[in-house]
């Protein structure tokens, strides 16, 4: 299967939270073909979930699994490291004291 580049799935990513209106905001732009992308979800009080796409090895299928969680500043933290080796990194960070990031919408899993 065909993976989109990073920017175009970015761009629907950003497109979908939109819609629902749910601030969203890139926080790092990361290349535009090949960045990993990074999603932090800050519920407005004082925590946050930060999901990273990973593949399963044994089916190359690709979900989202949870980087880091708890205390924003924690969460925060853990991002940094993560562009601290990759530069290339996309951040976007989504606001909503719901806790909705859409990331287990069809189509937001590729």
């Amino acid at each position: 299967m065909t993976r989109l580049a990073a920017g175009v799935w970015v761009s629907a990513y950003l497109a979908r939270l939109q819609a629902e209106g749910i601030p969203v905001y890139v926080v790092a732009r990361g290349d535009a073909t090949a960045g990993a992308v990074l999603v932090k979800l800050a519920t407005l009080d004082g925590k946050a979930v930060a999901f990273q796409r990973v593949a399963d090895l044994m089916t190359g299928a690709r979900k989202w699994d949870v980087l880091a969680e708890g205390a924003e500043a924690e969460v925060d933290a853990a991002i940094a490291r993560q562009r601290g080796f990759d530069p290339d990194l996309w951040v976007i960070e989504v606001e909503d004291a719901r806790g909705r990031h859409m990331l287990d919408e069809p189509g937001l899993s590729e």
